[in-house]
């Protein structure tokens, strides 16, 4: 199993946080299929502010490229993604079109 740790950040509008949340609480199908059928076993999101973090377990042969290629083909899922980009804005420092940026580990117990 590996453990990947992503990051978003949310626009700053108390009204769509909300709206966003209230998505979460009922994901479309045909979005978790995707997700379970990529390698994905365990996915945990969490909100401070306008800030996400997610925690994704995965398959030991998991891979982001995979997922990326999976979803190219999905219909529902791009139409999912294109409706959560409402709500998203990329983190400082992400590449041009990237929305979830993969976390360092900088410290383990």
């Amino acid at each position: 199993m590996k453990r990947y740790c992503l990051t978003l950040d949310l626009k700053d509008d108390t009204s769509l946080i909300a709206e966003y949340e209230a998505y979460h609480k009922s994901v479309w199908p045909e979005v978790l299929d995707s997700i379970n059928g990529s390698g994905i076993i365990g996915m945990e999101i969490y909100r401070y502010d306008i800030r996400l973090f997610m925690i994704m377990e995965t398959t030991d042969d998991f891979s982001f490229e995979n997922k990326a290629a999976m979803d190219a083909d999905n219909v529902k899922v791009q139409e999912w993604e294109q409706l959560m980009w409402k709500y998203q804005q990329p983190v400082k420092g992400a590449i041009a079109g990237e929305k979830w940026v993969l976390m360092d580990k900088i410290f383990q117990l």
